[in-house]
């Protein structure tokens, strides 16, 4: 809190609102401010477009922004010019007018389903403060406003986005789920503002007269920068802490007030709410391209025509058949070219561009029910958030990928640690974590009880969820007695990053013996220095206490932290231990077998009681137990874990002393059972927002330091030998990604101090810590260095832990200048960030952990399976460079004989030469030292070589002078695997390897830190992991598991793209085919722009008659089965090459559509040359052969023929047969002029129409047959040869895959030209000499 003056003093409130939101309460007499208020948005909500007036209107002028629709609008009114029509009127708008009301209809559908769900949210009631009435009044969330009081309950969702000003917790403390925001399901504490005049237990609205000032709405979910202005002229920073969203549910907590700031769609849930992702694919972009083809085309034929009748009306002189007319031939051959657009219109495809989009949909309903790729664990499937690139995923060049979360669980479990230079490698804890894994409990984290084989107690870890109103009663209900422990706890909702392996941690015995001096300070036989015992404190106290976690009980929603009464602060852990044994506090065990409570029990036991249970930690009123220890007696060892244990077991964690207090337990039950002790520390049930934090603080409760709850303004930890301990919490420096590490100040427990505890990367702590003088320190800093390489060898992740004391009048001047950048609303975040790294400075280290995070089921495989389909896989993680290839070793993005390149540099110049350098040596070992740019023709996926960067060089390396050096070497390489990089720095290579290279790109990915690279790619993909939902709402598709993703390209991505590519050709062929037959009768009767059928069979050929069957050709079609695709990977490099729908695919579909028009056109043609049939007649032979060998033409080039095929086959024909039988039999005027009544009853009714019919289909059909004869056999495709294979019994298809293989490796292997003693050695990740070009 400071007092700052006014900087807007002498200005209007308006004034001030231009940059900024003031916010006052609703009943102020502030005339002014109530004006500029009811400016602000009301919080009704309407995602609708369209209201009941304005939908047809604004539906049509939507629909107009397709060229599609304009073109067939301006040819349509066309046809109502008298000069140029060519047929009648009415029946050339019958297209546009179906296309456009299908469409109308769909857009109308679904906006009548946001219409019923804004109703819906519209009409949710809540309590607002009426100040007429003097209560809270229900009020419909549509009828808040700005500046409104707001009372809510728990559970209840968040109307608007509210400042807080009132919680019934007696810290302000609110607790919330944003599970509807953003997904993430642990729950976010909220505080309410500091310094508010009234923090008492009862909330009074009229006394509130505090004035907001805030940013303007933005959708910046994790910021929010303000500041409340009392009466008194006292500002208040205000952060998104004090910030309740929209959306949002309040959980654990009885009631919360606060005042609204952001309103309806003001709100940041409402500013995100973007809708569905639309994106162009590379097929419509090549589809576009095409149908410029076609246009140009259209006007070529047209132009001959015109240029043809105008040379026919020249060629003619009084012809008696014409009516005589002054028209000069000029002027008639361009009214005929406009007649023949009309005429020929048909070859723009205006059914594709829907056709399309129904296919689409049908690939993705097919997708996203596809049982493979559904996880039982998480009750999801695949989500298609994109709704137009699914064939992109078909064509896939570059993979990029995160590691933590996508290739690895994210669940990080505590391995090891080394502290003041002394590594503890906790070798018991490695057997548990390989006896975990090995019965099969790594691939889903079921929550069961393991034993000690000594105590022969159970050691359970229960659900850490403190959102106890997520289990649904059907959940509940389902845990009968019938059913075993096991089952039942495998049912159980887990907490955020708190599974089994998460709370069950083996303490070092050595470690472990250090740190129980504390709670036997007499003992004879232990003796440590006091600099090692107190970095050992520092160290398990920063663990606990620098983090966000939120703790609750299984009974209560939270720990009640309540400020301790003042004490004298110790000096030394000396004095603490004297001080202890003077007092004759029983801080120590009597006995393993004494019946004592532990802090952890005491307070569990407190919460059980009721809300009205308060307890007082190291409180001068607690009346201390003269029961004195022992002096013989073994301290410091738990009751259920006896002191040398014969096989390494989950040890149970929890504080070294157990406390008893007589005052405490007053009202405590004394029949509880032992059974009850032994699950107290179950019942602490940690919330973190990640899984490191997760993991540190189950180590740390591990060697009794453990977190008890938190508040605001304290932090209850019990600390071994002093029992639960009030920390004082007087800063949280989150953190943040450009820091990369976070820091807490607190006042130190026993001395009182101000203390700085930081944990964060280990490059950028060891850094901070360089400034370390005396010589215990650098030789700390030397050996934890060793430690943090050995612990990236084993690919663990590592963190270091470092500290800092502050000086009173140091932290006062920090203090000043930090609650200033708290205060402002410019600027705030640099200033924040500025301010953190301005106490981050001369720390000392304290140690440095490894925490194992091991891969996803099924990684290897797929990696594997990606690579051999000829996609290059990218890891781009923020790890360091030892950790990074140990994880790409063990999911086999390194193989034994890769040859690794390694570019660390410190200057760009370095860079250069190191690129240089590298690309030399490349050729020196390939091909007789050929160029990259000749690598780059070859397949790529022979190259041996794999990259390594590290995130300083890489941003050297995408300096624009250097962008062409990089590509060139990482074209030479099988893959690359960027270290230490940050977001910007992976979206940064994202977009450089899509522009550049013009290649398809997918980057994956589960966190907010993989939401640009994910957005950069051409085909995005969220992982619903542990990291909340931020990677989800930006992608293009959702997966739960990385496993998902060897189907989802190779399988459901070539199908989607190969039905698609050859439901367009088929598209362009049937328009091209029939619109040339109306062109060849041009011929014939002088370019009039007549047609030898009637205008509605014309409208209706390709509309109606021949349109269905390509849809379910483009939904069902499966060239090659998955089981066929996912064995042979290598047959997705038909989508990477665009084999299906090739510029030469596309002009060889186009020539034989003329020739088969050709047929079509001359065999009626000479059949019936010089008989006396009409116009219409000889055109009904040339419509039935037309739609015979368009039909058959696709039974040609599907390779799936079903039922339902050949249902649709049989409909559409017989549609078009009773059509024109009934249209024949009962249409007289339906197409004037001509008369069409019985024309094509009398066609049919003889037998040289059958002859022609089926005479013309089959010569023009058989050249496509025998051309696909010779090629299918003299040089198959793959995919052909796949088709051959998949034919085969089960035991030849499997011998035929294997030898398929087999050829493939071995081509590979022919190709390579790499030294033999150039190899790496997986196993540990140790390189052999030369492996590694340094």
């Amino acid at each position: 809190m400071t007092q700052v003056s006014d900087p807007d003093q002498g200005g209007t409130i308006k004034d001030q609102a231009k940059k900024r939101r003031v916010v006052i309460p609703c009943w102020t007499e502030d005339e002014e401010a109530k004006e500029l208020q009811k400016s602000y948005s009301k919080n009704k909500v309407r995602t609708t477009k369209y209201t009941f007036l304005s939908f047809i209107p604004k539906n049509l002028f939507e629909q107009l922004h397709r060229f599609a629709n304009v073109y067939f609008l301006f040819l349509g009114a066309l046809n109502f010019v008298p000069v140029v029509n060519a047929f009648q009127p009415e029946i050339s708008i019958i297209p546009i007018i179906l296309v456009m009301s299908v469409t109308a209809v769909k857009d109308l559908w679904e906006d009548q389903r946001r219409r019923r769900s804004d109703k819906k949210v519209n009409n949710r009631l809540c309590d607002v403060y009426d100040r007429k009435q003097k209560h809270y009044v229900e009020r419909r969330w549509a009828e808040v406003c700005v500046g409104d009081l707001v009372r809510l309950c728990c559970n209840e969702i968040i109307p608007a986005d509210m400042v807080l000003l009132h919680s019934s917790d007696p810290n302000g403390v609110c607790h919330i789920e944003t599970a509807n925001l953003d997904g993430e399901t642990n729950l976010k504490q909220r505080q309410v503002v500091r310094e508010l005049p009234q923090q008492g237990s009862e909330f009074i609205p009229e006394s509130f007269s505090s004035r907001i000032e805030c940013e303007n709405p933005n959708n910046d979910l994790r910021r929010f920068r303000g500041f409340m202005e009392h009466p008194g002229k006292i500002r208040v920073g205000l952060h998104s802490e004090n910030l309740l969203l929209r959306s949002c549910t309040v959980r654990n907590t009885e009631t919360v007030i606060g005042i609204v700031v952001y309103a309806g769609h003001e709100t940041k849930a409402m500013q995100n709410n973007s809708g569905p992702r639309y994106k162009r694919s590379k097929l419509e972009r090549r589809l576009n391209v095409d149908v410029l083809w076609s246009v140009a085309l259209l006007l070529l034929m047209c132009f001959v025509a015109a240029v043809g009748h105008g040379l026919w009306l020249n060629g003619l002189k009084d012809p008696i058949f014409m009516i005589p007319d002054d028209t000069p031939p000029a002027l008639a051959a361009f009214y005929t070219f406009w007649t023949m657009i009309i005429v020929l219109q048909v070859l723009i495809p205006i059914s594709l561009y829907v056709s399309i989009e129904i296919v689409k949909l049908g690939q993705i309903y097919f997708i996203q029910n596809d049982i493979d790729l559904y996880n039982p664990r998480f009750d999801t499937g695949v989500q298609c958030r994109a709704l137009n690139i699914t064939e992109d995923l078909g064509q896939i060049q570059y993979l990029f990928s995160d590691k933590t979360g996508t290739l690895t669980e994210n669940r990080m479990l505590f391995r090891r640690c080394t502290v003041a230079g002394t590594e503890y490698p906790h070798c018991e804890n490695a057997i548990s974590l390989e006896q975990y894994e090995e019965q099969g409990c790594g691939d889903v984290d079921h929550s069961h009880t393991l034993r000690s084989r000594s105590s022969k107690k159970s050691l359970s870890c229960k659900s850490l969820s403190c959102n106890q109103s997520s289990v649904s009663l059907k959940t509940l209900t389902a845990e009968s007695d019938t059913h075993s422990v096991l089952d039942t706890l495998r049912r159980r909702t887990l907490g955020a990053f708190s599974g089994t392996m998460e709370c069950a941690v083996v303490p070092d015995p050595q470690l472990k013996g250090k740190l129980d001096t504390l709670c036997s300070p007499m003992h004879p036989s232990v003796r440590h220095e006091a600099a090692e015992i107190s970095h050992i404190l520092d160290f398990f106290l920063a663990l606990a206490v620098c983090n966000t976690v939120v703790v609750s009980s299984a009974t209560q929603p939270r720990h009640v932290v309540q400020m301790p009464v003042g004490r004298t602060p110790l000096r030394s852990l000396e004095d603490m231990k004297l001080l202890l044994q003077k007092l004759s506090l029983p801080r120590f065990p009597i006995s393993p077998n004494q019946n004592t409570d532990s802090p952890s029990s005491l307070t569990k036991k407190l919460f059980t009681r009721g809300r009205s249970a308060m307890y007082f930690p190291n409180s001068a009123s607690q009346t201390p137990i003269t029961t004195q220890p022992l002096p013989n007696t073994p301290t410091c060892t738990p009751s259920d874990t006896p002191s040398t244990p014969s096989t390494p077991v989950l040890l149970r964690s929890g504080p070294c002393g157990d406390t008893k207090d007589a005052e405490l337990a007053k009202g405590y039950d004394e029949t509880d059972s032992d059974e009850d002790d032994d699950d107290e520390e179950d019942d602490l049930l940690y919330e973190a927002e990640s899984p490191d934090e997760a993991a540190l603080v189950q180590a740390a409760k591990a060697y009794g330091c453990t977190l008890l709850g938190r508040s605001p303004e304290q932090v209850l930890v019990a600390v071994p030998g002093a029992g639960p301990l009030s920390i004082p919490l007087l800063h949280v420096l989150p953190f943040h990604s450009a820091r990369k590490r976070m820091s807490v100040v607190v006042r130190h427990p026993f001395t009182g101090d101000v203390m700085v505890y930081t944990k964060g990367a280990d490059n950028v702590i060891m850094e901070l810590a360089e400034g370390a003088k005396d010589g215990f320190s650098r030789e700390v800093m030397e050996r934890t260095q060793r430690h943090l390489d050995q612990y990236a060898r084993e690919g663990l992740r590592t963190l270091c832990v470092a500290k800092k004391v502050l000086e009173e009048q140091e932290y006062k001047g920090w203090l000043k200048r930090h609650e200033y950048a708290e205060t402002s609303i410019e600027n705030r975040e640099e200033l924040l960030l500025e301010s953190a790294e301005r106490l981050e400075t001369n720390l000392t280290l304290l140690g440095a952990t490894g925490i194992v995070d091991r891969l996803q089921e099924e990684v290897p495989e797929t990696i594997e399976a990606l690579q051999e389909a000829g996609i290059k896989v990218w890891v781009l993680t923020g790890d360091k460079q030892e950790t990074a290839i140990n994880i790409a070793f063990a999911c086999k993005l390194l193989r034994p004989t890769d040859q690794l390149l390694t570019a660390n540099c410190d200057s760009k110049e370095a860079c250069e030469a190191r690129l240089y350098e590298l690309q030399c040596e490349i050729r020196h070992f390939t091909n007789g030292g050929s160029s990259s740019h000749d690598m780059l023709e070859d397949d790529r996926s022979t190259s041996d070589f794999v990259l390594v960067i590290d995130g300083r060089t890489l941003d050297f390396a995408l300096h624009n002078d250097l962008q062409e050096a990089f590509l060139d070497l990482t074209c030479c390489c099988r893959s690359v695997i960027c270290c230490r990089s940050t977001p910007l720095q992976k979206s940064q290579v994202v977009r450089l390897v899509r522009d550049q290279l013009k290649v398809m790109t997918l980057a994956i990915g589960d966190g907010a830190n993989d939401v640009s690279m994910i957005q950069m790619a051409d085909v995005g993909i969220g992982i619903s992991g542990q990291e909340g939902m931020q990677a989800v709402m930006s992608s293009d598709f959702a997966i739960s598991r990385f496993k998902y993703l060897r189907k989802l390209i190779l399988v459901h991505g070539h199908w989607c793209y190969s039905r698609l590519a050859n439901m367009i050709l088929y598209f362009f062929y049937k328009n091209v085919m029939y619109v040339n037959l109306l062109f060849w009768y041009q011929f014939f009767c002088g370019f009039s722009g007549s047609t030898m059928t009637n205008s509605w069979v014309l409208i209706f050929f390709n509309l109606l008659f021949t349109s269905v069957p390509p849809l379910v050709y483009g939904v069902l079609d499966k060239d090659v089965s998955a089981e066929t695709l996912l064995d042979l990977p290598d047959l997705y490099k038909s989508g990477q090459k665009s084999q299906a729908y090739l510029p030469s695919t596309f002009w060889l579909t186009m020539l034989d559509a003329f020739y088969q028009s050709l047929v079509c056109f001359f065999i009626p043609y000479f059949a019936y040359a010089g008989s006396d049939i009409g116009v219409l007649s000889f055109g009904s032979p040339i419509n039935g052969s037309a739609l015979l060998i368009i039909l058959l033409h696709q039974v040609i080039e599907s390779r799936t023929l079903t039922w339902l095929h050949g249902a649709l086959l049989l409909f559409s024909a017989l549609f078009y047969y009773v059509f024109v039988l009934v249209f024949s039999v009962t249409c007289v005027t339906c197409n004037s002029p001509t008369n069409p009544f019985g024309i094509e009853t009398k066609m049919m009714s003889e037998a040289p129409y059958y002859f022609v019919c089926g005479l013309t289909t089959v010569l023009a059909l058989l050249p496509r047959i025998l051309l696909r004869v010779i090629c299918n056999s003299t040089c198959p495709y793959d995919l052909v040869k796949a088709q051959k294979i998949e034919r085969l019994p089960p035991v030849d298809y499997c011998s035929s895959v294997k030898q398929w293989k087999e050829s493939r490796a071995a081509g590979k292997l022919s190709t390579r030209n790499i030294p033999q003693n150039l190899s790496v050695n997986a196993d540990n990740c140790i390189t052999e000499a030369g492996a590694v070009v340094l």
